[in-house]
């Protein structure tokens, strides 16, 4: 995620809390997500869908605070 922009991320990651809050809620959505799509943790897709939106919300969120931080 954001490899293009890693040294920002890493940067924000240390300087602001709200920054690492979602993206650590980010990657925690990420390890579930990928456990249900490989099986290990069973899971309906009405909430696999769910955790799916609320990872890219996160995603979208991460985005939005590097690019205010850009300009």
């Amino acid at each position: 995620m954001f490899e293009h922009r890693q040294e920002q991320l890493e940067q924000l990651k240390k300087e602001n809390q709200d920054f690492l809050r979602v993206f650590n809620r980010h990657q925690e959505l990420d390890k579930r997500v990928i456990a249900a799509e490989v099986g290990t943790t069973p899971m309906e897709d009405l909430a696999l869908n769910q955790l799916k939106k609320e990872k890219l919300w996160a995603k979208d969120q991460l985005a939005r605070m590097m690019d205010a931080k850009a300009t």
